[in-house]
């Protein structure tokens, strides 16, 4: 069991009335082994691992990340106590070894995820700031950052390269022409990728085709075919 397992079950056992103050005694039920439950640092392995694979930004999960964000910040300041604590023992001292290299574990996590998205966004900025769909699956900070990042990607062109050209040929948004690609980069949703199924559902291809796919099963489809299922949480890209 992890640290952060450990805590959340000492946290319901301690919400758990004693026998004394009970008309009947509560049974003991173990959230973690029923079907489709996952502690927060699952869940957001869960998100990391989706948005590293995925080749479209995924939704925001920022009340997810700021609970664990807050629980590492506690974490740090309790390890940092002990550390300058006297009368800690050697064994102690050993613990919260342990607990300092899980607190490190999950910093690596919320890193490479926050990293990912910010590659996205300087990726296809000028896509986000055009697409309010798109929008909807951001914080306000990342449109903010997308919004400054275009506008310098902007200046920089202009004044590098657009400015010597034709007032005609000066536009970064017009429409692609005969076999010329469009000059505003956008994630390429038809990208294959590998789904694992965490539920019975069933994933439409853009052709139309229907693939079912039964819990624990892993195909190779098309994003666009399971983004729906992903935001659900009925199917995981591994």
């Amino acid at each position: 069991m992890s640290h952060w397992e450990a805590q959340y079950q000492r946290s319901k056992n301690a919400a758990t009335l004693d026998d004394d103050e009970a008309d009947e005694p509560m049974p003991d039920i173990d959230l973690e082994e029923l079907p489709g439950y996952q502690t927060p640092l699952q869940q957001l392995t869960r998100h990391w691992m989706n948005e590293r694979h995925a080749p479209d930004i995924l939704p925001a999960q920022d009340v997810l990340l700021g609970s664990i964000l807050d629980h590492l910040r506690r974490q740090s300041e309790t390890i940092q106590l002990l550390r300058g604590d006297p009368s800690t023992s050697e064994e102690d001292h050993m613990r919260i070894m342990l607990a300092q290299t899980e607190v490190e574990r999950v910093k690596f996590i919320v890193r490479s995820y926050v990293r990912t998205r910010l590659f996205k966004i300087e990726k296809y900025a000028r896509h986000i700031i055009a697409n309010e769909e798109v929008q909807t699956r951001i914080t306000a900070a990342e449109r903010d950052y997308a919004s400054r990042h275009a506008h310098l990607l902007d200046r920089h062109f202009h004044s590098s390269v657009l400015q010597g050209l034709p007032e005609s040929q000066t536009a970064l948004d017009d429409s692609p022409k005969l076999i010329m690609p469009p000059m505003v980069t956008e994630p390429e949703t038809t990208r294959p990728v590998f789904a694992h199924a965490l539920k019975n559902t069933i994933a439409r291809t853009h052709r139309g085709k229907v693939a079912d796919m039964s819990r624990g099963s892993l195909m190779l489809l098309p994003f666009s075919a399971v983004t729906d299922q992903i935001a659900n949480g009925e199917v995981e890209l591994v």
